[in-house]
């Protein structure tokens, strides 16, 4: 039978019949796209791995207790609970992206508030998106430093051992990033806040 011709919903539907291969046919038809947005968040293979067998754990134990009712929708109901344990997982390990010693800069520490509904967590991933595509503005020192520090949540010692440079460095690099950041933003006339 030809695998991609045949619907997630229709899969989906066999699967619930008892038919284990439909389950197959969907992990291995999404896996890229989930365990590429997974890494994108985490930064670490190890992680990546361990929250795709858990997203995969939860859709098929919602599937076999009957919780599934997004006909047509299984990707982005995927996702969905990836992003949710993505979010899990930072919580747990305390390391939601923070800048810790700027106050009034804390955009990352908003992505993980667990009271926000899905319209708002999907502008917040927008803003995030957003975030990043200004990051990679920034000259190349200056972004290096600021996303080791909140995305993969390096000390300024590790940083300062990783890019070879004295922690001093590190800092200012960090603070004329976060200086250059707000300019861009500024300039882009863009709302971090609701």
């Amino acid at each position: 039978m030809e695998d991609m011709l045949i619907s997630d919903a229709v899969l989906v539907s066999n699967y619930l019949k008892g038919e284990e291969a439909a389950l197959s046919i969907l992990i291995s038809r999404h896996q890229q796209r989930i365990y590429s947005f997974i890494y994108s968040k985490v930064y670490d293979r190890d992680v990546t791995e361990d929250i795709f067998q858990d997203t995969f754990i939860k859709v098929i134990r919602t599937l076999k207790r009957g919780g599934y009712n997004e006909e047509g929708k299984f990707l982005p109901w995927v996702m969905r609970i990836s992003h949710n344990l993505v979010i899990d997982y930072f919580r747990k390990n305390k390391r939601m992206p923070k800048f810790d010693n700027t106050g009034d800069f804390n955009i990352f520490s908003v992505l993980g508030d667990p009271d926000l509904n899905a319209e708002k967590r999907i502008i917040k991933d927008q803003v995030e998106d957003d975030v990043r595509k200004l990051i990679d503005e920034l000259p190349e020192d200056q972004r290096d430093v600021l996303v080791m520090r909140i995305y993969n949540d390096m000390s300024f010692k590790e940083i300062a051992e990783r890019t070879d440079v004295s922690i001093n460095t590190a800092l200012g690099r960090m603070r004329y990033a976060l200086i250059n950041l707000r300019k861009v933003i500024e300039k882009n006339n863009i709302i971090l806040t609701n």
